[in-house]
């Protein structure tokens, strides 16, 4: 009887074993089947890509040459008059200057504010240290070799300086007499008070104005009505023609006749040639230079 007790327990024993590993490997194939969806949860999400920025098909290049040979594009010349033109219309409401000439000015004197015053000296204007300057300067080559230019810690100084300077001395007081937004009188009364010694300075000027329009800013603070100007105006800095003294006699396009305070190297900056190349083709020996002497320049 006893026997047959411990018999029947052994076989529910080992019945209840069996039973149980169906269980337990039913287990391990569910949680195998879960480990896709965890994959599938690190998948980077999808990006789109951001637009690049193009050149605008109207962005023509051009070679502004005053202290420095610089070469510029129009979309760089529109983005420097936007980033200063708060600043000269300021100056213009507070010293009478027409903000379209300080512009103008600005993006000759210094290559829109590439060239080699503005990026080294924060220097704008091309204002040279004169006797009254106790600032910081630079050396850099111009009418003669390595003169002394101001230097300004940012460009706004430097426009404040151009204001200062021109209301200061007294040679530009002419300029006063005219009315704020008579840009073409400020740009020939500029030459000739001696600002620049190029001849067709007010002529750069002038097209710069007008061929960005400037003068709408002119009439931001006057309070005119501004008429865009629509004819196309080509860039005087372009030119290759030379220039030509009005008394010189001769028809020669390549004579150069020379002027008082002419040197070598204000006569080689001209006509964007080097100064021994201007000796060469001139057969001179040393610098020396007489008033209408005159020189091959091509």
């Amino acid at each position: 009887m006893i026997k047959k007790i411990v018999l029947l327990f052994t076989i529910l024993i080992l019945a209840s074993c069996s039973s149980g590993k169906p269980a337990i490997a039913t287990t391990k194939k569910a949680a195998a089947v879960q480990k896709p969806r965890v994959a599938a949860t690190k998948k980077p999400a999808y990006s789109k890509p951001t637009a690049k920025n193009y050149p605008s098909s109207n962005n023509t290049t051009e070679v502004i040459q005053s202290t420095s040979k610089t070469v510029v594009t129009s979309d760089l010349i529109h983005n420097y008059v936007l980033q200063y033109k708060d600043i000269a219309i300021g100056n213009m409401q507070k010293y009478g200057i027409p903000a379209s000439i300080i512009l103008a000015q600005g993006i000759l004197e210094s290559g829109a504010g590439k060239g080699d015053l503005a990026v080294t000296a924060n220097n704008h204007f091309g204002i040279k240290c004169h006797k009254d300057w106790l600032g910081e300067s630079v050396r850099h080559d111009d009418d003669s070799a390595q003169e002394c230019f101001r230097k300004y810690p940012e460009a706004a100084e430097s426009y404040r300086d151009h204001a200062l300077f021109l209301v200061g001395k007294n040679r530009y007081a002419t300029l006063f007499t005219y009315e704020k937004d008579d840009y073409k009188s400020w740009a020939k009364g500029l030459r000739a008070a001696g600002y620049a010694t190029d001849p067709n300075y007010p002529d750069k000027l002038i097209s710069y104005i007008e061929r960005y329009n400037l003068h709408q800013y002119d009439c931001q603070v006057t309070g005119k009505n501004y008429t865009p100007i629509s004819k196309t105006t080509t860039s005087p800095t372009k030119s290759t023609t030379p220039v030509k003294s009005s008394n010189s006699n001769s028809n020669d396009p390549n004579l150069y006749e020379v002027q008082k305070g002419d040197t070598l190297y204000s006569i080689s900056k001209k006509f964007n040639i080097l100064v021994d190349e201007l000796k060469q083709k001139n057969n001179l020996t040393d610098n020396a230079l007489s008033i209408g002497q005159k020189l091959k320049v091509n």
